[in-house]
C-alpha cells in the first residue's frame, strides 16, 4: 500500500514540474539566466526557489544518511533525479525505493 502510495508520488512529482518546464524549454531553450530571473522575479518565486533548494538539502542529507544506514546502493541517483526533476521526484522515489529495502530486510 506504502509503496503504490509513493509510486504515484513519484509519477506526479516528475509530471506535473515538468508539464511546466518543458513548454519553458520549447520557447526559449536552455536559458539559465532567463530561467533563474524568472524564478526569482518576486519575493514570492524567489521564496518558493529558496525553499527547494533548502529542500534539497536536506533530502541530500537525508539520501544519505538513511541510505547508508539501511546498506542502500546508488544513493547518487536519488540526487540526480532531484537535480533534473526536483523534489517533488527525488523524495517519493528515494522513499519508494527505502520502503522496499526495509520491507525485504524484515522478511
Amino acid at each position: 500500500m506504502l509503496q503504490s502510495f509513493y509510486l504515484i508520488l513519484c509519477i506526479l512529482g516528475f509530471v506535473l514540474p515538468y508539464s511546466q518546464f518543458v513548454p519553458f524549454l520549447l520557447e526559449h531553450g536552455l536559458d539559465i539566466k532567463l530561467f533563474f530571473e524568472q524564478l526569482f522575479a518576486n519575493r514570492i518565486s524567489g521564496f518558493f526557489g529558496m525553499d527547494v533548494a533548502v529542500s534539497s538539502l536536506v533530502l541530500w542529507t537525508f539520501v544519505f544518511s538513511e541510505g547508508t544506514r539501511l546498506k542502500m546502493r546508488y544513493l547518487w541517483v536519488y540526487v540526480v533525479c532531484n537535480l533534473l526533476v526536483g523534489v517533488s521526484f527525488g523524495l517519493p522515489l528515494f522513499l519508494l525505493i527505502r520502503q522496499r529495502q526495509v520491507e525485504q530486510q524484515t522478511d
